[in-house]
């Protein structure tokens, strides 16, 4: 078994990023490349495809009782 780490790009820049218990932001570079994708995700620039769900889902459901 090799004892270097694993090394993966930062999915942001594409930086190669050791994966250690050390990287805090793995498997980003940084804050920054972190922040970046974070953002993409609250404003809709990443999306998961599927079919939208409807206004009323399984939240109203269960305060019905």
């Amino acid at each position: 078994m090799s004892n270097r780490p694993c090394v993966v790009q930062c999915p942001t820049c594409r930086q190669e990023v050791e994966w250690t218990p050390t990287q805090q932001w793995r498997p980003f570079c940084s804050e920054r490349c972190r922040l970046i994708d974070l953002g993409l995700w609250a404003t809709e620039g990443w999306r998961i495809e599927g079919d939208p769900t409807h206004p009323s889902s399984s939240a109203d459901e269960c305060t019905d009782e």
